[in-house]
Parts: structure tokens; sequence; C-alpha cells
């Protein structure tokens, strides 16, 4: 009952070890998904970036190498940790194979140990009862041989009594010696017929008890060779038990490590997991920082692209004056393309005079549209 328990307890155990190994795979799988899109990302601004002309600064590629060095190693990380992963649940799953064989070995062994016990016990009874029958018979013979020892020295005595009373009754007057020897005769065939028949029964009776005193010495020698080999056998068994044991204990310390292996494979996977995260937060804005550099110096170039027509317009504006042609103030709008203020570039005054003025309105950052609009002094030359 305790080792189904303990069977049952560890293969909750192997299953729940399983479990996490399947959910960490899930994990990883996730993860090279989330890799994936964002390698799909990077490909899609990479193409926006080539229909444009782009005016980015080499940092901003460095960095898009360097996070797609990043990703490619944290593929290779989840390739490797899933391998490790299925390495580990099939050594898992040979322990867990060679602990139930294990445990299947150490139950039979445990049963037939049992099943010898009670054979050893039966063998046990048995030699004790053997013993104790072969005592009763060797009393049983001593007494038999006394009683047989008795019986011929009564015997004896018996015919030396009746030969001194027929000395006596030689004395007598009587003519009796025909009679006397016919009795003595008698006797003595009496005498020599019973102490045959006693000896024959005794040694009938001596050579049955020897036989069953041999038979039930067989049976001793018998009974103590089975019990030596059950000893031999139980003794074997428990050294069986003794290695299941051990090996029982290896395999637990074995499964405890594999466990403490995964966790800490599951740890590492989460931390690595965290740092993708992270870095994916931090690709993302840093992309945005770069897209409003970007914005930003798209606007700066604009403005130097404005501020540079506005000095041909002006040059053009003097070479024009110097031929006799008046020209009015140059009037340059910068209109907003995405709904914002406008700002306005002002260039005040006659093409004679060295004054500059430049106002601006608007949102920093702000994609913009410029036009330029030139105003001429009535009676002179306009230029668009």
């Amino acid at each position: 009952m305790g080792a189904e328990q303990v069977r049952q307890e560890e293969r909750e155990q192997i299953k729940t070890l399983n479990n996490k190994f399947a959910s960490f795979i899930d994990k990883v799988r996730f993860l090279e998904q989330q890799n994936k899109l964002l390698e799909t990302k990077w490909a899609l601004l990479q193409e926006q970036k080539s229909t444009k002309r782009s005016c980015l600064p080499g940092i901003f590629e460095a960095q898009t190498a360097g996070l797609r060095k990043q990703l490619e190693a944290l593929q290779l990380d989840g390739g490797r940790l899933e391998v490790e992963l299925r390495n580990m649940q099939d050594v898992v799953e040979d322990f867990k194979n060679k602990y139930e064989d294990e445990i299947n070995r150490h139950t039979a062994a445990e049963n037939e140990f049992v099943v010898l016990k009670k054979d050893v016990d039966v063998a046990y009874m048995n030699k004790v009862e053997l013993e104790a029958k072969v005592d009763t018979l060797k009393d049983e013979i001593n007494f038999l041989r006394t009683l047989y020892e008795e019986e011929l020295k009564e015997l004896q005595s018996k015919v030396s009594d009746t030969s001194v009373v027929l000395s006596m009754d030689n004395s007598r007057s009587l003519d009796l010696e025909g009679i006397i020897a016919e009795v003595k005769a008698q006797y003595e065939e009496i005498a020599n017929r019973s102490r045959a028949e006693a000896e024959a029964w005794y040694q009938t009776k001596f050579e049955t008890l020897q036989a069953q005193a041999g038979k039930h010495g067989d049976d001793l020698r018998r009974s103590r060779n089975e019990i030596a080999e059950l000893n031999r056998a139980v003794q074997r068994l428990q050294a069986e038990i003794d290695s299941n044991k051990n090996q029982r204990a290896k395999l637990e310390a074995a499964v405890a490590e594999a466990e403490e292996r995964g966790e800490l494979a599951v740890k590492d996977a989460r931390a690595k997991l965290v740092d993708l995260e992270e870095a994916l937060q931090k690709a993302k804005q840093d992309m945005a920082r770069q897209l409003r550099e970007y914005q930003e110096l798209m606007s700066t170039k604009l403005a130097l692209d404005i501020e540079i027509a506005t000095y041909r317009k002006l040059l053009e504006g003097e070479e024009s004056r110097m031929t006799g042609a008046g020209v009015g103030a140059v009037n340059i709008s910068v209109v907003g393309s995405t709904g914002g203020a406008g700002s306005w570039l002002t260039f005040g005054g006659t093409m004679g005079s060295d004054a500059l003025r430049f106002s601006s309105g608007g949102g920093p950052g702000a994609p913009k549209a410029y036009s330029i609009r030139t105003t001429s002094a009535p009676g002179r030359c306009t230029r668009n």
C-alpha cells in the first residue's frame, strides 16, 4: 500500500515536471514568434526607408544591425534551449521508466521474500516436528531395548530355576528321568522358541524403528538442506532489496536534479524573455526617437533649402536692380501640411537694403510644405 502511494506521488511529480517543460517550450516558441514579428517589422521599415531618400545618420543603421544580431543570437539561444529541454525531457522519461521498473522489481522481490519466509517458517516447523519425532523414536528404541534385555534376563532366570528344580527332583528315589528329560526338553524348546520369537519380534521392531529413524533422519537432512537453501535465497533477496533501495535513492536524486535543472532552465528562459522584451521596448523607443530626429532633420533641411532659395532670389533681384529693374519685398510663406500653424520667412525692404528678417510658426518636428512668393513694386519685374 505504501509503495503504491509512493509510485502515485512520483507519477504526479513527473507529470507536473512534464507540464512545466511543455509550458517552457510554449514560451520559447512564443519568443521565436515575437522575434520573427520584430524581424518582419524591421524588414518593413527597411523597405519603407528604401522607397524614400534616406537622410538618417549611420548610427541608426548600426543600431538596427546590432538589434538584428541580438535577435539572431536570441533565436540561436531559443533553439539551443529547446534542444536542451527535449534532451532533458527524454532523460526524465528514461529515469521514470527505470524507476518504475525498479519499483516493480522491488515489489516482486518483496512478494517473493514473503512467500519464501512462509516456506522457511513451514520448513522450520517441520524440522522441529521431525526432531521431536526422532527423539521420541530414540526414547522408544531405548525403552524397547531395555525391555527386551529385562525379558531376556527373566526368561534366562526361569530356565535356570527350572534346571535347579529338576536337579532337586533327581535326588528323589522315583525313576522320573525320562519324564524329566522330556519336560526339560519341552521347557528348553519352549524357552528357545520364546527366545527366538522375542528376539525376532524385537529385531523386527528394532529394524522398523531404525528404518523410521533413518527415514526421519533423511527427512530432517532434506529439511535442513531446504532451510539452508531458503536462507541463502532470503540473503540473496535481501541483497537485491538493498540494491534496489540504493538504485531507487539514486533515481530519486536524479529526478530531483532533473527537476532542479528544469527549474533553472525555466528561470533562465524567463530572464532571457524579460531581456528580450526590454530590448524590444528599447528598440521601439529608439525607433520613435530616431523617427522624431528624422522629422526634425527633414524640417531643418527644408528650412535650409528655403533660405538658400531666398538668397538666390535676393541675388537675382540685386542683379535685376543693377540692370534697372526694381524689386519689392520678398515674402515667403511656410504652410504646415498636417494642419498645424503656418510658418513665415519674410525678407523686407528693397533689394538695396541689407536688412533681413526671419520669422516662423508651427509645432516643432511637424512635417511642412513650403511655397515662395515674391512681390514687386509697380512697374517692376516679378519673379515666382
